[in-house]
């Protein structure tokens, strides 16, 4: 692409940041540009944050029909993996699996509910309602 060809597209982020492109100079030699979005790559986001808001729903409501734990709906809404939920409590994944199950995660120690708490930066409180405060 060609430096006056950049795309300056109203993206998502463009009050907030620009992305570094690279681009063609009049010389043929790939030099960086600014530019404030593209709205082929806006509109894939939006997608994307659209299906993650979909997710978050539905384990929301397998939560809400105690087929899981909210372990998994903060795992939705904060974009966590078993392994990184691993890596923040330092509890074993196959021991998070069984925390997913309602029916254990009923029965956890507060000190179990204040790790999982303190990994999703929330209280627990929160965690045992699925309440989630916006900043």
């Amino acid at each position: 692409m060609k430096k006056e060809e950049i795309p300056q597209d109203d993206g998502a982020l463009n009050k907030l940041t620009r992305e570094v492109v690279y681009a063609l100079d009049g010389n043929g030699k790939y030099v960086t540009e600014l530019s404030t979005g593209w709205n082929v790559k806006a509109t894939a986001l939006d997608v994307a944050w659209k299906d993650i808001e979909e997710r978050v729903a539905a384990a929301r409501q397998k939560v809400i029909n105690k087929e899981a734990s909210p372990l998994l709906y903060f795992m939705e809404l904060r974009l966590m993996d078993i392994a990184i939920v691993s890596a923040y409590t330092g509890f074993w994944k196959w021991t998070i699996k069984r925390h997913m199950k309602p029916a254990i995660f009923d029965k956890l120690s507060e000190n179990k509910l204040q790790q999982y708490a303190t990994a999703f930066n929330i209280s627990i409180a929160d965690l045992k309602t699925m309440t989630v405060y916006e900043d």
